[in-house]
């Protein structure tokens, strides 16, 4: 792996802001795609999935189904990238939480929820990526594969997503599944084509 010089390193402000906003704007992607009545991919759709089933907040199932994957980024992928991204995750879970009854939405089509889901939450998580944080859960796993064996992290997601849509066809209504599959394309496409560690190499 290309060594990164200080030079080119983001500073700690730097930081903070990139997250911040990478937060932001992944939040306010969930909060479109739940008022939707939409699912997604990855950990943030076993969470949406788990909280329609359960009744339970969004923001306390994110927070939990995280846990396990903690330990894999503290061994593969090190302490900075493991604290940003508990620090994220904590986040997102209380600016979800605060969103309803702040931002109503008074009408929203499936198909345009789907895609403001997939723009904003690609491009935060993007964000995040380029600042050495994360979501956590199978965003972990995909960036340690694409680390590791040159495969996008973008494609890897995909192919999570494929199984865990697979599921919903099973609990929710084929034209929910069809809409929220929409989603969660554009999502991994913008991380697909964008997510480059070859081309943007600063962390």
């Amino acid at each position: 792996m290309r060594t990164i010089s200080s030079a080119t390193r983001h500073s700690a402000l730097e930081d903070v802001q990139g997250l911040s906003i990478g937060i932001f704007a992944c939040s306010l992607g969930l909060h479109v795609l739940t008022h939707a009545g939409l699912i997604t991919g990855q950990t943030a759709g076993i969470a949406v999935i788990l909280s329609y089933l359960t009744g339970w907040s969004f923001g306390a199932v994110f927070f939990v189904v995280n846990l396990p994957f903690y330990w894999l980024a503290w061994l593969r992928l090190g302490p900075e990238f493991t604290v940003k991204s508990v620090i994220s995750v904590t986040l997102l879970s209380v600016v979800t939480e605060a969103l309803p009854g702040r931002f109503d939405i008074a009408h929203l089509d499936p198909w345009l929820g789907a895609v403001i889901f997939g723009v904003l939450v690609g491009l935060g998580l993007l964000g995040m990526f380029r600042h050495n944080g994360s979501l956590g859960g199978l965003g972990i796993v995909a960036l340690i594969v694409q680390d590791r064996y040159g495969f996008r992290a973008g494609y890897v997601q995909l192919g999570a997503d494929a199984v865990i849509f697979c599921v919903a066809l099973a609990l929710f209504d084929l034209d929910v599944v069809l809409w929220s599959l929409l989603g969660a394309a554009i999502l991994n496409t913008v991380i697909a084509f964008n997510h480059r560690r070859d081309r943007y190499i600063a962390t």
